[in-house]
């Protein structure tokens, strides 16, 4: 007994060494990592291992915007500023020249936080999209096959779905006015948008106006369990977050069995030579058939592609009209050169063609305000695998460049006072932003859905001035909330009432 309690005494003395060992060998690391980059300006570090880890999780805890922070850092520090996160070097670039050289390279990669986005608590969430993968070659691949599906053509094809499912919105909001009630804009417009991607690239109706559907509180889930995953390693572990785990986790199975099955009835019904849609998913599925012969992993990439394009393909359209409507409840002159602008381009016309949103330059140049001030994808990562000089800065390689249209665009040095609401800051006579206004990123890893999103964004808007009066309920605060993708904290809820009432 006495010679078993040596061995365990000694046992328990040589882990406890190893284990110092190990943590002091890690400290000499994190020393080694602060001596390769401290030349480069930023702020003091929270802690000498967790270095700004502690204000992430601040931010988190108080559902703060984080992106407020990294802006003042940016005007603190300079257009190159060191973040440090664990053993990570974290480059915040708002230097239009390195933007410019970084972004618009195939060089440099997504980093490594996408790989965090590839999974979700355990569960394949983005996987090897086209968001997330980090492979150039399994990119282009996939990019190859997407890009003729958002053709001007095809996109011109697409006017009858965006107007039918946009009239549905009016239809509900004469419904609100009449009965004198308020309204969610940003739910109702949410609604709107997960009809349209449903219709136009599954082939589903949902028609969510009148049917309760489980897909927004669903995606809502998974945007903010992807926040915690990103900016806390240690969420999932942590005793109290387990019931929350658990519902994201029940939020992506739910999305990524609800694309198997669609995926799975589209193929079918093709191989059984069923008239099916010529949608979105048929032509992944056919021009993903050209290929050579799939396997699982190509299965799985398509529903890796159909949970991105049916999070994104809402997703960023919701948040911007909500903006957009925020913005104009406390802009009345903005609002009634919109309006004048409506009228004479659309009038009572209740199809807008293609040809009618090209027209419409103002709210083209509203709409482009509000994503300076308000980018609903506020952010994005490079990795850097060789040294580059930013702004006259030596960057070791090893690290990751983080570029933030939300920074840029409130930064004064690139937008005069920049929080004020001027749209004619975009007017097409204007000096064009170089390289600080990236709201859909830029270069070859730029939003594929960028002119979608704007067609439905500028439709959706047209019908809603061309018929509505809007104005904000008491209460409603103009504050964001980041839920991965930064969205109106309040829900703007309004009043709303037909543009002919004088009451």
């Amino acid at each position: 007994m006495a010679v078993l309690y040596v061995i365990l005494s000694w046992t328990v003395m040589f882990l406890l060494f190893l284990a110092f060992i190990a943590f002091l060998s890690f400290c000499l690391y994190m020393k080694h990592i602060h001596n390769k980059y401290d030349h480069i300006p930023g702020p003091p570090r929270d802690s000498f291992l967790f270095g700004h880890s502690p204000s992430f999780l601040r931010a988190l805890k108080n559902d703060e915007v984080i992106f407020d922070t990294f802006l003042e850092w940016a005007e603190n520090y300079g257009p190159v500023c060191r973040l440090n996160l664990l053993h990570y070097v974290v480059i915040l670039v708002t230097c239009p020249e390195g933007t410019k050289e970084i972004l618009m390279s195939p060089k440099y990669p997504k980093d490594y936080s996408y790989k965090r986005l590839s999974q979700l608590f355990g569960l394949r969430f983005l996987g090897n999209g086209l968001v997330t993968t980090q492979d150039h070659e399994l990119w282009y691949k996939q990019r190859r096959i997407m890009d003729p599906l958002f053709s001007s053509l095809y996109l011109r094809g697409l006017m009858d779905t965006f107007n039918e499912r946009a009239e549905k919105l009016m239809t509900k909001l004469v419904e609100v006015a009449d009965n004198q009630t308020e309204a969610s804009m940003l739910r109702l417009v949410n609604f709107v948008t997960l009809d349209v991607i449903a219709k136009v690239a599954f082939g589903m109706d949902l028609d969510m106006l009148k049917n309760k559907s489980v897909f927004p509180d669903a995606i809502q889930k998974c945007l903010k369990g992807m926040v915690f995953n990103i900016r806390d390693i240690f969420f999932q572990y942590k005793p109290k977050n387990r019931p929350f785990v658990k519902e994201v986790r029940e939020a992506c199975r739910l999305l990524r069995t609800t694309g198997a099955q669609w995926i799975h009835d589209r193929k079918t019904a093709m191989q059984n030579g069923e008239d099916v849609s010529k949608d979105i998913l048929t032509q992944i599925i056919k021009s993903a058939g050209k290929e050579e012969s799939m396997t699982s992993e190509d299965e799985e990439l398509m529903l890796d592609n159909f949970v991105t394009f049916f999070i994104a393909g809402q997703e960023t359209t919701t948040n911007q009209v909500a903006f957009c409507i925020m913005e104009l409840t406390r802009h009345p002159d903005i609002l009634e050169k919109l309006k004048k602008e409506v009228d004479d381009v659309i009038g009572m016309k209740r199809d807008i063609s293609y040809d009618d949103l090209g027209k419409l330059v103002y709210l083209s140049q509203v709409l482009k305000e509000t994503l300076r001030i308000y980018p609903t994808a506020p952010a994005t990562t490079r990795d850097v695998p060789n040294d580059i000089v930013i702004d006259g800065i030596h960057i070791p390689k090893g690290v990751a460049c983080f570029f933030s249209s939300y920074v840029t665009g409130r930064m004064d040095k690139f937008f005069k006072d920049p929080l004020k609401f001027d749209p004619d800051r975009f007017h097409p006579d204007a000096p064009k932003p170089y390289y600080c206004y990236y709201p859909f990123s830029l270069g070859p890893r730029s939003c594929l859905g960028q002119t979608f999103a704007q067609m439905e964004a500028k439709l959706v808007m047209a019908k809603l001035l061309q018929r509505f009066d809007f104005t904000l309920s008491p209460g409603q605060t103009f504050d964001i909330v980041d839920n991965g993708t930064l969205r109106p904290k309040s829900g703007v809820v309004c009043s709303v009432r037909h543009r002919n009432d004088k009451k």
